[in-house]
């Protein structure tokens, strides 16, 4: 399962993107219903009576009546429905920021759970080949110990490092079990096979090269910061909204009604009435509720524009973290690299000295110690830097599939999502190999 293979799985079955598509297609049908405002309405209605009555102590009369109405009422003029139709419009950006910020949400979680199984399969590759390395000195001490070449203090040192490195091989064994378990929730399935990184690749630093881009990207292109805009947006169209209460609403009104019945004084009649009429109506007097909608919708707007102001810091604090988090880590690698390189010189120096008699085991112990500590930190910077520079580009609003394609086309080393007991002559032998100079006399 390539990383781009489990953002597609994940994207079918996730609850939070389900959850804002969702919404997205519920406030479509409320801008559908702004639409409506706009549109006559036709009411037909029907009635049916029966009637008793008794005039003088007469016998009582019973009477019957029926009627059928049909009628239409075309908006003509209401302005608040320009304001409604509008914020549905809005509302509906709005919405489409929201399922974009998911996505991008998305990406970020199955790109973190995809690179922990990385890094926690390093450290268990790299302790595993340390458990290998330390009995093998542990073995060579016990050799020269039988022989009078070493003390016991040898052997015992070297049993306890196998011992303590034993301890964390298992907490790193249960710790990779749950990173697989992460990535299965998110991507419905539990992989089988997954992609490490290339050896010697060498990461790229973001584009653009200065962090003053990236924090002005964020303050517009954020995704928290567009629906915040779009937030104001419709809380001044309220504004508007409220203020057109005030003005006269004219509908166009059109009926048709039949009806027949009977009466004491009628026996029967039949009537056809039809109507076409223009109404205007204005509202003179509301004690006051208009003053205070638009009081309450003027007090939303500046909430409104405080929360935009929040959504641009905290968009460029996400950003310049980023980006500082980048050119660490970047450095890091480097260093690292370098660190790694050195250490396995010191180790081979050590098991050499330690040869000649010039060196104790606990130094050779130490080196290897510091090597796999080396290779372990080394692998853990690099998964972060790719991580770093794809929460960059969410930062700023412009993370997309095609980065993690791009990010994908690092990750070329197939791999079984099972380290072995025994690494010896499997895929996770060479890559994490710790010198060659543990070898008994």
């Amino acid at each position: 399962m390539s990383l781009s293979e489990a953002l597609g799985s994940a994207n079918k079955q996730d609850p939070q993107v389900a959850s804002a598509r969702a919404q997205l297609r519920a406030v479509q049908q409320r801008l559908a219903q702004s639409q409506a405002l706009f549109l006559p309405t036709v009411n037909a209605s029907a009635s049916y009576g029966q009637q008793w009555s008794t005039i003088n102590a007469n016998p009582t009369v019973n009477y019957a009546s029926q009627g059928l109405t049909l009628s239409v009422t075309q908006p003509l003029f209401r302005l608040a429905n320009f304001s409604a139709l509008e914020q549905g419009r809005l509302s509906v950006t709005q919405s489409e920021a929201v399922v974009a910020a998911a996505q991008q949400d998305l990406l970020l979680r199955v790109a973190q759970a995809y690179f922990e199984i990385l890094i926690s399969q390093d450290a268990l590759i790299t302790l595993r080949a340390q458990e290998r390395a330390i009995g093998l000195q542990f073995e060579a001490a016990k050799r020269n110990f039988e022989v009078g070449t070493a003390t016991i203090t040898d052997q015992q040192e070297a049993q306890a490092r196998l011992d303590l490195t034993r301890a964390s091989v298992a907490a790193a064994q249960n710790d990779l079990l749950t990173r697989v378990a992460n990535l299965g929730i998110l991507v419905g399935q539990r992989p089988n096979k997954i992609r490490a990184m290339v050896d010697g690749l060498s990461l790229t630093t973001p584009k653009p090269f200065e962090e003053a881009d990236w924090v002005e990207a964020a303050r517009t292109g954020n995704f928290s910061v567009i629906q915040s805009l779009l937030a104001e947006e419709i809380a001044r169209r309220e504004i508007d909204k409220q203020k057109a209460a005030n003005y006269p609403n004219i509908d166009a009104l059109a009926s048709a009604s039949n009806s027949k019945g009977s009466s004491p004084f009628q026996p029967s009649s039949k009537v056809q009435n039809n109507a076409l009429s223009v109404q205007l109506s204005v509202p003179l007097y509301t004690g006051g509720a208009i003053t205070a909608r638009i009081a309450e919708a003027v007090a939303s707007l500046d909430r409104s524009r405080q929360e935009v102001e929040t959504a641009r810091r905290s968009a460029e604090q996400a950003a310049r973290s980023a980006f500082l988090g980048v050119s660490s880590l970047l450095a890091q690698v480097r260093a690292l690299e370098a660190a790694v390189r050195s250490s396995t010189l010191a180790l081979e120096s050590n098991e050499l000295g330690y040869q000649v008699g010039v060196r104790i085991n606990i130094d050779v112990l130490n080196a290897l110690q510091q090597l796999s500590s080396a290779r372990r930190d080394l692998s853990k910077a690099r998964y972060d830097a790719l991580l770093a520079g794809l929460r960059l580009k969410a930062a700023a609003g412009s993370l997309t599939p095609d980065d993690v394609n791009g990010v994908d086309a690092m990750l070329k080393t197939e791999r079984p999502v099972e380290i072995p007991l025994d690494l010896t002559g499997t895929v996770f032998d060479l890559p994490v190999k710790i010198g060659q100079p543990l070898r008994g006399r």
